[in-house]
């Protein structure tokens, strides 16, 4: 039999299977993955990198490809993440061996980026391991870690659409580079001490001091000596000190004029956590993880970290190292450091090196910089685990920017986020791609890193916009960008964006009661929102419930001075008298010319907005127990009436529901039993508890009264633990279906994914 024959009888038995693997499949040793299963089973064909994911054929006998489709799925690589697996059977076409072909640059871009995955161990055992070529390499990678988003300026994922182009590899590399069967095949950040980037310590006037393993140990020397280190990392710079030295972090946040906002921690291993910190086997899980995120822990009584790290607060945020680099440093220091974002307050991370001499002047005393170029900013991501799940508080490092499936192909959207805690988004068929977290809007270095990231996820995903959705709110400057964009706009109110979110994210469709809880959004009454239940869906909602307003005498100064809302608590209850109640705290703490001007200011109405926020609430209580008067930061007083509530305590206070087309709630009683309870003299952490008991109670009363099934729980409260387990547990023990965030933040860092469902509700409506 000839070989022409042969090729044609083989034909009759065997089939071809040509397959489109879509998700996270680029970058995490998939091809190599494919080759070895398909040499294993016995099958022909190839495997290639395209602008929508991983595309193959291959040829076998029909049991033998479908061992392979379902093995291709149950044995992927660990941080491989497959979204869909498109395939079909067509007639055999004759290959002759198992192939991989070089990628395709053309057609829509649909692929995933995958983010930065920590360290593996392999990796980590060859930087140790002094006869490795490896050894104390602070690049060290291969496709199940590394950096990813941080470096790639395109798509398909190959290294020449990286910050690593100009590094050619030396022929170890290349060798490994090239081999199917080794973990480093096709890793585009492949490097080695031969090739790859290099370390440099720079003096504060950008002086060399050492290069490379010399560096790395007078850096850490530094570290031990007190000084204040500028680390160039994965996505930007921290700013690294003796986590155990008061003096120390007191000097960074003098430097840094960061007074009182928590700094982050970074330690060398778990064993180290657990001697400081509290450690559940959910909270070791995460910090153990490929995304490796700060986690926000319980110090223990005996722990050695500064006071200063957290001022008053119980909890640390705490993480691992994540890249080689991070784990050789930390080797060199020997003690937890504090690893804070390299910025200065509402900038945003710096990336540069020569930009960090600058933007990082006197407050780094030393660099530690590389020469690989960072192309985004990427800050670690922030989370907690709540309801025995983790809860991402800030998503950027190890998540962003991993997509969000959703159950209907959208057309393509922009979402420009919220005015704090920004973040913005595009959608691309069944995928809102959300970016890393921006920050407050508040800098023009700030806006410049929004104005960088709209047009980069535009870029990296070849995508023309054909509509931009933004806040109701007209003074964000997201609103103002988008306005000013020439396409059709829709205006999304703050919390139907926070209810939509929540339902994308779990996946399922409204109606739903929204139980959406913040400090400020803007509503279309004119009104400051914060309080809401909300009917609704995607397209459309309704206002079913809110809290009493109340008045901020001078508007954002207000929320800076928690006792100017304290005083308008007051205010409601005992009009001008209560500049007399020189008992309280509170009253203590303004002096008698601003008291006038206060009461003048809420008579008259003047510079005194109306908010039911229940972050404002917060704010006012915590003022009004003596807690904080002045924040430092977003959220502090809230956070601190959170950390003094008394765990034992399980009565509330009463409350009152004001009947009309929308229930009000009234919170009066429950101030006033809070001063009764003042006036008794009771602890402030049973106060704090039985508030936060009171909420619980109001949030499942509306919730029975309005009768709607399935609940969402979204807003910057819903960050908080009691508030929101104890809200969660009652709802469903009563029979609710409850959702809640996880890996998209509760906070306004979740409302470009919500602006995007609603637009295209919207749109759908229309057409």
């Amino acid at each position: 039999m000839d070989e022409d024959t042969a090729l044609a009888e083989a034909r009759k038995t065997r089939q071809r299977v040509r397959a489109l693997i879509k998700g996270a499949v680029q970058g995490v040793g998939f091809r190599p993955f494919v080759f070895r299963l398909a040499e294993e089973i016995g099958l022909s064909g190839w495997v290639l990198n395209s602008t929508q994911g991983v595309f193959l054929e291959v040829e076998g006998s029909k049991s033998s490809l479908d061992s392979f489709l379902l093995r291709l799925q149950s044995e992927k690589p660990p941080q491989a993440r497959i979204w869909s697996l498109e395939f079909s059977f067509l007639r055999p076409v004759g290959y002759r061996k198992f192939e991989i072909r070089h990628s395709q640059e053309t057609g829509e871009k649909t692929t995933t980026v995958l983010p930065e995955i920590a360290t593996c161990p392999d990796c980590l055992s060859e930087i140790l391991d002094s006869e490795n070529r490896h050894f104390q390499y602070p690049f060290t990678n291969c496709t199940n870690c590394g950096p990813r988003f941080t470096i790639i300026r395109e798509l398909p994922y190959d290294r020449a659409n990286t910050s690593m182009t100009s590094f050619e590899m030396c022929a170890d590399c290349k060798r490994e580079y090239e081999d199917p069967s080794d973990r480093r095949f096709h890793a585009q950040p492949i490097a080695c001490p031969k090739c790859g980037p290099a370390l440099e310590l720079w003096d504060e006037n950008g002086e060399s001091r050492a290069q490379g393993q010399k560096a790395l140990v007078q850096a850490a020397a530094a570290v031990r000596e007190g000084r204040i280190l500028a680390l160039k990392g994965l996505g930007g710079f921290l700013l690294v000190v003796d986590a155990r030295s008061e003096e120390v972090v007191k000097r960074l946040r003098e430097r840094k004029l960061r007074e009182e906002k928590p700094l982050a921690l970074l330690f060398g291993t778990i064993e180290e956590i657990e001697r400081e910190c509290h450690v559940s086997l959910l909270e070791e899980r995460l910090l153990l993880s490929p995304e490796s995120p700060i986690l926000l822990l319980e110090k223990k009584a005996s722990s050695s970290i500064a006071g200063a790290v957290a001022p008053g607060n119980p909890n640390v945020g705490v993480m691992l190292p994540y890249s080689p680099l991070h784990h050789l440093l930390m080797r060199e220091v020997g003690f937890p450091v504090v690893a804070t974002s390299g910025n200065r307050t509402d900038e945003p991370i710096v990336t540069d090196e020569k930009e960090a001499l600058n933007r990082l002047k006197g407050i780094a005393d030393l660099f530690l910089v590389h020469n690989r170029p960072i192309l985004r900013h990427c800050d670690d991501s922030i989370a907690r685990i709540m309801l025995g799940r983790e809860m991402v508080m800030r998503r950027a490092r190890g998540y962003a920017p991993l997509p969000v499936y959703v159950k209907k192909s959208l057309l393509p959207i922009l979402a420009v986020g919220a005015h704090l805690k920004n973040t913005v988004a595009v959608s691309s068929g069944e995928r809102v791609i959300i970016s890393q977290h921006i920050g407050d809007l508040e800098t023009p270095q700030a806006s410049q890193a929004f104005l960088g990231a709209v047009e980069d996820l535009q870029r990296l995903y070849d995508l023309q916009p054909e509509m931009a959705a933004c806040d109701l709110h007209p003074d964000y400057l997201s609103s103002k960008y988008a306005h000013g964009l020439g396409m059709p706009i829709v205006e999304v109110q703050h919390h139907h964006a926070h209810l939509a979110s929540c339902l994308a994210e779990n996946e399922v469709e409204g109606p739903a009661l929204g139980i959406c809880w913040d400090g400020t959004g803007y509503g279309p009454d004119g009104t400051l929102w914060g309080s809401e239940f909300l009917i609704g869906d995607y397209a459309d909602y309704k206002r079913a419930a809110h809290f009493l307003p109340i008045a901020l005498p001078g508007g954002e100064k207000a929320i800076r001075e928690p006792k100017r809302i304290a005083f308008s608590i007051l205010y409601s209850l005992f009009e001008e008298k209560a500049a007399e109640r020189d008992d309280l705290a509170v009253i203590q703490n303004i002096d008698q010319k601003d008291r006038v001007l206060l009461l003048q200011m809420l008579k008259k109405g003047v510079n005194s907005p109306l908010s039911c926020g229940v972050g404002r609430l917060f704010d006012g209580v915590a003022s009004l127990i003596g807690l904080r008067q002045e924040a430092t930061f977003e959220g502090q007083p809230a956070m601190e009436l959170e950390y003094a509530a008394d765990l034992g305590e399980t009565s509330s206070y009463p409350f009152e529901i004001m009947e009309g087309e929308t229930l009000v709630v009234d919170w009066r009683p429950m101030l006033l039993a809070i001063l009764d309870d003042l006036a008794r003299d009771a602890a402030k952490g049973g106060i704090s508890r039985r508030f936060h008991n009171s909420l619980i109670e109001i949030a499942v009363t509306i919730a029975a009264r309005l009768q709607i099934a399935r609940i969402a729980l979204s807003g910057g409260v819903f960050q908080n633990r009691i508030l929101t387990e104890g809200i969660f547990h009652r709802l469903a023990d009563e029979g609710f279906e409850v959702h809640v965030h996880q890996r998209v933040p509760p906070n306004d860092g979740g409302i470009s994914l919500g602006q995007i469902m609603v637009a295209a509700a919207k749109k759908d409506l229309r057409t």
